[in-house]
This record gives C-alpha cells, structure tokens and sequence, in this order.
C-alpha cells in the first residue's frame, strides 16, 4: 500500500472525499461502486468493484468458445482492464489497462465492426500494438460493466457476419451472468 500524504475528515453524515488527483488516477467516476475492506490493523480499504472482474473465470470460458468458434483472439474487460483473454498468451494482456479510444465506446455505448482492415486502428489495450475488429461493450441493467472485443489474426482483419453475431451473444450473455 501506497501513502499519498493527503488527510480527509469524516464529515456529521460518515462521508469522506475521495481526492480528485486519486479519483483521475484510478479512474474512479461519479456512481462508481466501491468496496471496503478493513484489516486487523485498522485499516480501511476502498477497492473499485468490477462485477466482471467477479466472474472473470466465466469470462475466460466465454473467450476460449468465441476464440474456438471464430479463430480470433478474444479479450474481455471491465470498464478499466481487461480481465479475460483466448488465443493471446495472458501475460500480454492480462491486467492491461484499457485505452481511452475504448473508454469512450462504452461511454457512448457504441459498437466497432471494422469493415477493411487495412484502415484500422483501433487499439483496445494499452501498450499492446494489437487492433481490434470488433468491440461491444457489456450492459447490465443501463450500466456499462465492460466489453467483448475480437483482435486481428494473421487470417482475419475485418469483421465478418460471424464476429459480429458472436460478439453481441457474447455481450448478451456476459451482461444477464452479471444481473444473475
């Protein structure tokens, strides 16, 4: 654990402000959920809850069956890493954050279907030079919880009847897991 060297006072109602510089930091946003914890020494600890990241083991399977099926390697995130990977080693991915271009098509609740692959760049993972063909973020009950993206292969640079039936399924199904 990292000391930041900022002191916050409860305040009448047991509300603390969480800094802005933090808040940026760890992409932490209005109506983001949050869980404590607390230790034996007295700490307490705020983690942002990811309810993707929760089922990430249900992701995974998700991705091995779209990576079978299509032959395209899979990610899935929530709405800050990705969490789930197939037919990419996990160390590339794994825990990487997501890029802002990505952001901002769940924010906006798009959809990216690349159409010609020559003309694509639409990098999903930070520090990682790997297109995407195909991204869906993940809805649960109005909420963005993550996203089901396809990468490039060496066989497959634009997105095909069959990603994109995938990939929805995919979205669709991750999304109702969630809601449970």
């Amino acid at each position: 654990m990292k000391a930041t060297g900022i002191v916050r006072r409860i305040d009448d109602l047991g509300r603390v402000v969480i800094p802005k510089e933090i808040r940026r930091t760890m992409r932490i946003r209005e109506g983001d959920p949050l869980e404590i914890y607390t230790n034996s020494e007295g700490e307490v600890i705020f983690k942002k809850y990811s309810a993707i990241s929760e089922m990430s083991e249900n992701a995974g399977y998700v991705a091995d069956i779209m990576h079978k099926i299509s032959g395209c390697p899979v990610l899935i995130s929530d709405k800050d890493h990705i969490v789930a990977t197939a037919g990419v080693t996990r160390r590339e991915f794994s825990e990487r954050r997501i890029t802002g271009q990505l952001e901002e098509l769940m924010e906006n609740r798009g959809q990216f279907f690349c159409p010609d692959g020559s003309t694509n760049s639409f990098f999903p993972a930070e520090g990682v030079d790997r297109t995407a063909i195909a991204a869906v973020p993940i809805i649960t009950a109005g909420d963005i919880s993550g996203a089901v993206i396809f990468l490039t292969s060496e066989k497959t640079s634009e997105a095909a009847d069959i990603h994109k039936s995938l990939i929805n399924a995919a979205a669709q199904f991750l999304s109702r897991q969630i809601d449970g």
